[in-house]
């Protein structure tokens, strides 16, 4: 593998050729007239320029184009991320069949984990612990309602091709479920052009715990310990942290096996993640697998020392894993906040907008994935991710405090972020204790944001040396000094300044 073409964008852009020039290996990135002087372009080896492609489709998501752009640039590797065509089956197939070395899994395996219908049949199949629910898709409202009646409410629809809570309804009567099966199969079929749902008992207020998975070309396939991504909104992430405070050695055995056992069903090869609902009484349900990198990977990187990115590049050029399961240790805590151009007040509503000054701390224990810097632009056609602030610590109680006073160092202007919301969040008694599940939000908070009295003071210093830089500029201050308690605008501009 001499070079790779990185069929991405933003962070995970940046992330993949980080570790691709640490393995001398090429990468080539994607101009795009959406975003002309992205931040990842000034880190790959090559540019190809697409900025001439007006076209409606992203070309992240333009199988054809993708294809004859990395065959175009000599690349023969292909990275797709994560998100866009990352669990596309027949993207990986056509990447093969051009001679294109997909990392990634088999297009078998993400065709299998990517129905999550054909999964659960899998699952089943393998004695993984499943919750009640259809063994396959379910054609009609009629046939809805007799399933829910057999499982009983709640139950939850789920799009067989699905996941990121899109054509998914939680119902809870038989009216709901005439009204709500239509809307998610629409859904459905307008996110993953596949209207098929399925239906499942609804487990309430569960944690939702995830294992990563790494597998080679030999069948060797191991677990990297558990994350716990219970911090959602609308069944979206928003921080995961590893390990979880919810599995003693015991569970997080017994669970990381199931990962396994699953993963060795379709004979699984390259990093995955399989994921669990775990109820109140420690009970866990297989729920779904990624057949990708995930977003909140950088956590698992740091509690094992293991480079997931290289070793999804080493495993696509055929190298065996170089650790068993027993070389698997788990060292210290981390948290990860994805800091997204939303705004919490207004339900995490997307912000889209330029970034004006951006400034992240700096310390040996805090990591900072990003695409974005100061005059970037969050658009409205891509995800509303600014950055990945990920903290490490001894334990869980040290990686808070400094995820606490991390978070008080950030700085970004131009948009409306989730900033206020982590601030909140870290303070809280209850998710300190560890808490919580994925309805915390919903249910335990009072209100999404927080100001501190920093801010406000910071806000007030700003404001007042706006008003001096502009009334010098215009001679309009009119400061009485006999007195002796006026203080000169040029002075006051000084200390400000100082500040």
């Amino acid at each position: 593998m001499k070079k790779i073409l990185i069929a991405n964008r933003g962070e995970i852009a940046i992330r993949i050729m980080k570790t691709a020039r640490k393995m001398k290996i090429l990468t080539v990135a994607i101009r795009t007239a959406a975003e002309p002087d992205a931040m990842y372009l000034s880190f790959a080896d090559e540019v190809f320029d697409n900025t001439e492609d007006l076209s409606e489709i992203p070309v992240f998501l333009d199988i054809e184009k993708l294809i004859s752009i990395a065959l175009a640039t000599g690349s023969d590797a292909l990275h797709p991320g994560y998100g866009f065509l990352a669990e596309n089956a027949y993207f990986a197939q056509k990447c093969l069949d051009n001679n294109l070395n997909f990392i990634g899994p088999t297009p078998d395996a993400i065709y299998k984990m990517g129905n999550k219908t054909i999964a659960r049949r899998l699952a089943m199949q393998n004695g993984i612990p499943l919750a009640m629910g259809s063994d396959g898709n379910i054609s009609d409202e009629e046939e809805a309602v007799a399933m829910a009646e057999k499982i009983g409410y709640p139950v939850i629809i789920k799009a067989a091709s699905g996941g990121g809570g899109r054509g998914m309804r939680i119902v809870r009567d038989e009216v709901e479920m005439v009204k709500m099966f239509s809307v998610a199969s629409r859904e459905a079929e307008k996110a993953f052009k596949d209207p098929s749902v399925f239906i499942e008992k609804y487990i309430e207020n569960p944690k939702h715990i995830e294992f990563q998975i790494l597998g080679d070309k030999k069948g060797n396939i191991i677990h990297l310990g558990e994350r716990e991504c219970s911090i959602q909104r609308k069944h979206q992430k928003l921080l995961e942290e590893a390990p979880s405070v919810a599995l003693d050695p015991s569970l997080r055995k017994k669970m990381g096996s199931m990962a396994v056992r699953i993963a060795k069903a379709v004979k699984y090869l390259s990093a995955g993640t399989v994921e669990f609902l775990l109820d109140s009484e420690k009970n866990f349900y297989f729920m779904e697998m990624n057949t990708r990198i995930q977003v909140e990977h950088p956590v698992t990187e740091i509690v094992t020392g293991i480079d997931l990115i290289e070793q999804q590049i080493r495993i696509a050029n055929g190298e065996e894993l170089k650790y068993r399961q027993s070389d698997i240790k788990i060292n210290g805590w981390a948290i990860e906040c994805r800091i997204n151009a939303e705004d919490v007040q207004s339900g995490f509503a997307p912000d889209p907008g330029r970034i004006e000054k951006l400034s992240m701390p700096d310390y040996p224990y805090i990591r900072v994935d990003t695409g974005i810097r100061e005059g970037s632009a969050i658009v409205a056609s891509y995800d509303s991710m600014i950055a990945k602030l990920i903290i490490s610590g001894k334990d869980r109680r040290e990686a808070i405090t400094r995820c606490k006073m991390a978070l008080d160092k950030v700085w970004i202007k131009g948009v409306k972020t989730t900033l206020p919301f982590f601030r909140l969040l870290v303070r809280n008694q209850n998710f300190q204790d560890g808490n919580f599940t994925t309805a915390f939000i919903e249910k335990d908070l009072e209100k999404y944001y927080y100001n501190s009295e920093y801010e406000e003071m910071l806000a007030a210093w700003l404001a007042t040396k706006l008003f001096v830089e502009e009334n010098l500029q215009s001679d309009s201050i009119n400061v009485d000094f006999r007195d002796g308690k006026g203080m000169s605008p040029w002075l006051l501009n000084k200390r400000i300044n100082q500040f």
